[in-house]
């Protein structure tokens, strides 16, 4: 009796763990694929994800989002740039400062670019980028991102009501076979958390 007791318990553990890999499975490959939408559409303003700044420069990985805002820009895809990512670190530039410095430098009119500067995670970029948009009467986005990070962007962006497509970066950095998998890693348990969180 015991035994069999055993034996159901390793079934019932075996069937969860086959139930959990399956799921997981789903969504890191729902996020693998998603990576490669992007969209010809334009946009009243592209909306830039913020990521790590060095001082005064950004990051490489921030940079190539920057780089391909910029290349939107200048396409005459979208009409503002509006920079996401507030301070690393006391004393340091936010991260949407350093962005902003950054395509001023290669062109793009002050006028054309808006910042916000509170936010640490990816639904603060998008939750204080839609208050700005807002005040600026911009409704409609392209979100600017790598590949891997963009179904999760999307995600919480349109369940904010936001009208937003996806541009993920072509330059990534995330090159390597295991930078993209712990990239993926990163994204598949953080895009968990969220729809347990949010599931409706």
């Amino acid at each position: 009796m015991r035994n069999k007791r055993r034996m159901n318990a390793f079934k019932i553990i075996g069937g969860l763990a086959a139930a959990v890999a399956l799921v997981v499975g789903y969504l890191a490959g729902s996020i693998w694929f998603y990576g490669n939408r992007t969209t010809h559409a334009s946009a009243q303003a592209a909306i830039v994800l913020g990521a790590a700044a060095w001082g005064n420069k950004p990051s490489p990985v921030f940079q190539e989002r920057i780089n391909h805002a910029i290349t939107l820009y200048r396409e005459g895809k979208v009409q503002k740039l509006l920079f996401t990512g507030g301070q690393g670190a006391r004393r340091e530039p936010a991260e949407s400062e350093v962005a902003r410095h950054y395509a001023q430098q290669r062109g793009v009119p002050a006028a054309d670019i808006l910042t916000e500067a509170q936010s640490h995670t990816t639904y603060e970029n998008l939750r204080y980028a839609r208050q700005v948009a807002e005040q600026h009467g911009l409704r409609r986005f392209v979100i600017v991102s790598d590949p891997l990070h963009m179904r999760r962007a999307l995600t919480m962006a349109r369940d904010m009501g936001m009208e937003a497509y996806p541009s993920p970066t072509p330059t990534t950095r995330y090159r390597t076979f295991s930078t993209k998998a712990g990239f993926l890693f990163h994204e598949t348990y953080y895009y968990a958390g969220y729809l347990l969180q949010h599931p409706f």
